[in-house]
């Protein structure tokens, strides 16, 4: 049975011959190979090499493998958009009839661009900013998802995230959180109109994912953490969109899961009755505010993605610990279970977290076959 055959046997409920280890370790192994420290070991593989290496599973198509990311953004012709490098620094204008917006990205050490300015700063801005996300198109490539694929193999099923909620696509990508915060309690009724245009800018995308019969997997990478909302917004913004966006997906046949990786105690009690399939990177203590049993105790029958803290994987915690936790993962959550890193492997880990990485790769061959 390949991985990739194992990936779906999780989310339909059959039995698995093993512990599916899907760990996500892409920004550890791009950051070291760039700064040129991989473990000696590995220092001649590619990024497959290296799975394959351990013979553990890859989750998503593009994300830090090279591979297109097969969601297309693009704007209509009447949206001029002009960018202006200094340094480090790309500021992007978008003229519109409401006057311009800018945001800034900045180049960091490991060479990723990171937004510094936000486009929407203000009440002010908020008729500029719809009238641009009304002219956003997004489409989705049937021929960069098979390249994508193609790339996977049989290592896993191919993923990739849809766009964020209209809910977080503001409070993460186009407003600071603190500007995003006050326009929604001082402008509700505007906000609410530029979330609705978000969303109906999605419709061509969603519509060409279903009717292209290849994607079996769909990941919603909210980044969910109670930093960003309350239960009240929760409810009134979040859930309904998830109920109708995921439930377009699964009436379709296709699997999904939500990234969920900051602190999320306020949400338990949600989390069984969520929309979806999974539930990807519920971080239990000790880096999240939550206990594994307090996670088995509230997602129901919902495949679990990931569960072992990344700061486990760090020196500084002692390597039994992170073994412990391993075992507790998959004596609570398999066969329903997506064995990972909550969130990812840090960057930061040196030779000591790969040979921990290692260590949860033999133990997933090992265990979790009918019978064990």
């Amino acid at each position: 049975m390949t991985l990739k055959e194992m990936n779906l046997r999780v989310f339909r409920g059959e039995a698995l011959p093993q512990v599916f280890f899907q760990p996500r370790f892409e920004p550890w192994y791009v950051w070291h190979k760039q700064f040129g420290d991989l473990p000696a070991e590995i220092e001649d593989l590619s990024l497959r090499d290296v799975y394959d290496l351990m013979g553990a599973s890859m989750r998503t198509v593009h994300y830090y493998t090279g591979q297109p990311d097969p969601v297309e953004i693009s704007f209509a012709d009447d949206v001029r958009v002009t960018d202006k490098r200094e340094g480090d620094d790309i500021r992007r204008r978008y003229d519109t009839p409401h006057g311009p917006l800018f945001q800034t990205s900045r180049l960091t050490v490991d060479q990723t661009w990171r937004t510094v300015e936000f486009a929407a700063k203000s009440a002010s801005d908020l008729p500029a900013l719809r009238w641009l996300v009304q002219r956003c198109i997004l489409r989705f490539s049937p021929e960069k998802f098979r390249i994508g694929s193609d790339y996977l193999g049989d290592r896993g099923e191919p993923q990739f995230w849809v766009p964020k909620s209209p809910y977080f696509a503001l409070a993460q990508q186009w407003m600071k959180h603190r500007d995003f915060v006050f326009a929604l309690a001082d402008c509700p009724r505007e906000m609410a109109e530029i979330m609705q245009t978000i969303d109906e800018s999605y419709d061509q995308l969603y519509e060409g994912i279903i009717s292209s019969g290849l994607v079996r997997i769909i990941n919603f990478g909210e980044n969910v953490a109670m930093a960003y909302l309350s239960t009240r917004y929760f409810e009134e913004y979040v859930l309904p969109w998830y109920a109708k966006r995921s439930g377009q997906f699964r009436e379709a046949g296709i699997f999904t899961h939500i990234h969920i990786d900051g602190h999320f105690r306020p949400l338990l009690p949600y989390l069984a009755d969520l929309p979806f399939d999974g539930l990807e990177a519920l971080t239990p203590e000790p880096q999240g505010d939550v206990t594994l049993e307090e996670m088995k105790a509230h997602i129901g029958d919902k495949v679990l993605l990931d569960g072992i803290p990344a700061v486990l994987f760090l020196d500084h915690q002692p390597r039994e610990e992170l073994q412990a936790c391993t075992e507790r993962v998959v004596e609570l959550f398999h066969p329903r279970l997506v064995l990972g890193i909550s969130d990812e492997l840090p960057e930061g880990g040196g030779e000591e977290a790969f040979e921990r990485l290692k260590w949860v790769a033999e133990y997933s061959r090992t265990h979790g076959a009918a019978g064990d």
